[in-house]
Order: C-alpha cells, then structure tokens, then sequence
C-alpha cells in the first residue's frame, strides 16, 4: 500500500519541484537600437522625448528595454558601420533618427523591424510603398516637409512684404526635391523670383551666403536638412544675420541658435510619438501592418533677438500666431 501510494504522488511531486524552476525562468528584456547620422550632444532633446514616449508606455531602460545608442557624427562611412553593427545585435527594432540611418537600415536587413523617427517623405524616399500600407518591415512617422514648404514662403512674404526675390538653399535628395516644387508655386502666387543654390557640404555654406547677396536676395528659405546642416546650426544663423538676410527653417533649432524664425512639425513630439511604433511591434505587430502617421503637431518659433540684429520688425499678426517668442 505504501508503495501504490508514493507512485500515486509522483506526478504531483514533479508538478511541485517544476514549478518553482518554471518560475526562475528569466524573462526576456526586449533590445532596440537607436541610430542617428549627428551627434548625441546635438539631438539631446530628441532622445529625451524619446524616453519619455516609452516611460509613458511603461518602459525603463535598463529594467524592462534595453537600448543601443548610436550616432555617426555626420560621417557616412561611421553610420553605415553603425547600422551594421545593429544589425549584427539581431535587436528586436531599430529606431532610425533621420532619412540617412533610414537608408542605411533598410539596405542592410529586411527582417529587423525599422522604425522611423522623422522622415519628410517616406514614399518618396523608397522607404514604404504607402502611407497607409507599408508593405515591409518599415514604418513610423513622416514629417510633411514638401507640403509645409510653401506656407514657409508665405510666412516670409507677411515678414518681408516687399519680398520679391527669394534665396532658397536646399540639398539635392529627393524629398528637397520634391519640397522645392511646393516653393515654386507658392512663389508663382505670390510673384516671387527664386534663387536656387544647392549646398552638399556645411564648406559651402559661407559661399552660398554670398552667392545669395550676390543674386541680389531679400530673404531665404533654408531647405538644408540631415546631417549637413543640423550640427552647424548656430554658424548658419550667424552667416544670416552678417549677411543681413531674413531666413526661415523647418527646425526650431534653428532659432534656439540664433536663426530668426521656423515653421514646422515639432520634431521632439515625432520622436516621443515612435515610442509608440516600437510598443506596437514588440507587442507583435508587424511594420507593414502599421501606416506611417503623419504630424499633428506644428510650430512657429520667432527669435525677436534675431529680427533686431538685421534692423526687421516682425508684424503683429505674425507675432500673434507664434507658438513661442524668444526676446
């Protein structure tokens, strides 16, 4: 009797001794890579929004997520290395801050889960088939630049009303590309002459300045993004002001350090808003399944500071309509 009694409690005895084994199993910490072609220092208040879109979500590096920065520094070679060093990792999503990371990405992995910080036009770059239907393992958020374009221009022309000859400074990738063709008509509407000058390297940026006085410009509509511009911020609003030309920019960066004013989406609010996409996905979505979203939140940064060292008064109106006013 005994005996048919201890081979009767064995299952349980087993049950018993596994659980608290089954219990002891570690749980898995998701791992995600973060990439961008600048530099940590220069997008500080990006990777903040950043983190605070996953504490939102419940997320603490360190405890439940782990994350790998990395930044190029603006050196090409430096950020595809870097892109295929994540990739190696086999992370479970990689957040690419910037179209370059982006390109990178995508020709480096077609499985690892990619998501999109900001881009201004991710069709158009190549990177998802529609906004609303991905179709790979790309996704996140566009930032609208080509359609913002042209209200840039009309912002200028209410600043400088007698604007008649327009100095506009933009790269040669296709979503410049495709933003210059908002700038024209807009220019058509409002009979502004354009000037075109296109600038590949922060080297030309003193020659630009001068090719613009030189063609006789009364403002300037800085289209210069990514890693060329972004980490000589304060030196393109000084070479503004002693040029004593009226710029605007799609980053209120640009204004932070010195430029006069910017209209655009608010690049921190796309940032804290993929936090989301890389929920999502380490939920078990899938990026073809998730649309790009695009801006709900849009800013008109003026620098008073600046607008008195080229001797221009802002109107009112313009004034009235500013999300925030440095003086």
């Amino acid at each position: 009797m005994p005996t048919i009694l201890f081979l009767a409690l064995i299952p349980f005895l087993i049950s018993a001794l596994s659980q608290p084994a089954e219990a002891q199993q570690p749980t898995k910490i998701p791992r995600i890579g973060w990439i961008t072609g600048a530099s940590l220092s220069s997008t500080a208040p990006r990777i903040e929004a950043f983190r605070q879109g996953l504490r939102e979500l419940g997320y603490m590096e360190g405890k439940n997520i782990f994350i790998e920065w990395r930044a190029a520094d603006s050196n090409p070679d430096r950020q595809r290395a870097l892109v295929a060093e994540l990739v190696g990792l086999k992370l479970d999503v990689i957040v690419t801050s910037g179209g370059g990371p982006t390109r990178d990405a995508k020709e480096a992995t077609a499985t690892i889960p990619i998501v999109i910080a900001q881009d201004p036009d991710p069709v158009g770059s190549g990177f998802v088939v529609s906004l609303a239907r991905p179709g790979g393992n790309i996704t996140g958020l566009s930032r609208l630049a080509p359609e913002l374009s042209g209200k840039q221009v009309e912002l200028l022309k209410e600043v400088v009303p007698r604007l008649s000859r327009l100095a506009v400074f933009a790269s040669s990738s296709r979503s410049y590309t495709s933003a210059s063709k908002e700038v024209e008509l807009a220019a058509k509407g409002l009979g502004i002459k354009l000037q075109k000058i296109e600038l590949l390297d922060p080297k030309e940026f003193e020659a630009a300045f001068r090719e613009a006085n030189k063609g006789q410009a009364e403002a300037v509509l800085w289209l210069v993004g990514g890693n060329v511009a972004s980490p000589h911020r304060k030196k393109v609003a000084e070479l503004a002001a002693e040029s004593r030309l009226p710029a605007i920019y799609e980053q209120a960066a640009f204004v932070d350090a010195g430029g006069l004013m910017s209209y655009g989406v608010n690049y921190t609010d796309l940032d804290r808003r993929s936090a989301t996409y890389v929920d999502k996905i380490l939920k078990g979505a899938k990026p073809a399944d998730l649309p790009v979203e695009q801006p709900t939140t849009f800013e008109l940064a003026i620098n008073l500071n600046a607008a008195k060292q080229i001797g221009l008064t802002i109107p009112p109106n313009v004034l009235a309509r500013a999300d925030r006013v440095i003086r």
